[in-house]
């Protein structure tokens, strides 16, 4: 498996912007299919954005599209996330997670994903 860790999150004012960082560690842990996902709280874990190991081709939740944006540094095997114009309902608990089985497609299931890393919060004030 990959080990995962997210950094970046934060309190910020509506309109404000936040980069997201995720530290992969263990075997090929740039080789695959990354993801971010968030959970706010009474609500199930739902998807944000998928990169697939190129880089070359993303996925985006319509509520995030044009506001966040997805990207990797294999080299330093860091996935990113960058989210601009933040809303109040953006607020959540995000995670990185990793499809360990898959590198050149991507998929929004949560069960699709087998390593996730702590979280990291992130709230939006209005």
């Amino acid at each position: 498996q990959v080990q995962l860790a997210e950094s970046g999150g934060g309190l910020v004012q509506a309109g404000g912007s936040l980069r997201l960082s995720c530290a992969a560690s263990g075997r090929a842990a740039s080789s695959y299919t990354m993801g971010w996902f968030r959970q706010a709280p009474g609500k199930e874990r739902e998807f944000v954005a998928a990169i697939i190991r190129s880089g070359g081709s993303t996925l985006y939740a319509d509520s995030v599209k044009g506001r966040f944006t997805i990207s990797r540094d294999n080299a330093k095997n860091t996935l990113y996330l960058q989210m601009n114009s933040l809303k109040p309902e953006d607020t959540a608990v995000y995670y990185c997670s990793a499809d360990t089985f898959n590198s050149g497609t991507f998929y929004t299931r949560a069960e699709r994903y087998d390593s996730w890393g702590q979280g990291t919060q992130v709230t939006v004030s209005s």
